[in-house]
């Protein structure tokens, strides 16, 4: 018994995003994958905000979007809101000292902070009788 398969058919199995070519699971109902739906929406979003002077809140409205969403874009860096004088508008807060900051959790001065914290560590784990090179990891077991 030969089988045959016809390219129709294996077509018929397969689903793809509409956008970026990626292989869906048939069920799926949805014609775009979830990142696609993501950058667009993020992209909306980011057209909706140059566009008009508006704040998180009415982001969210207007899109049926979770505040948390627009606020986890603006702490990544993706979103920042400016006043007509060109002032970043931000509600994020550095973590460590509470300074306001336009994304992330950490200001840049805290940042710098607690790097000398981990290299000061790293120097005082060494040995003083052994030679040392930066960026390197402990190689004993080498």
């Amino acid at each position: 018994m030969k089988l045959k398969l016809d390219n129709e058919d294996l077509q018929t199995d397969k689903k793809e995003c509409k956008q970026c070519g990626r292989y869906l699971n048939k069920d799926y109902n949805e014609e775009l994958c979830p990142k696609c739906i993501e950058m667009n929406l993020f992209s909306a979003v980011r057209d909706y905000i140059r566009s008009k002077d508006v704040r998180e809140m009415d982001v969210a409205k207007h899109f049926n979007i979770p505040v948390t969403k627009v606020r986890s874009w603006i702490r990544e860096g993706k979103i920042v809101y400016k006043t007509s004088d060109g002032r970043t508008i931000s509600g994020v807060y550095c973590q460590m000292c509470g300074k306001k900051i336009d994304f992330g959790t950490v200001c840049a001065e805290c940042r710098k902070l607690q790097q000398l914290q981990v290299v000061s560590k790293q120097y005082g784990e060494m040995k003083a009788d052994e030679m040392h090179f930066l960026g390197r990891g402990d190689d004993k077991d080498k």
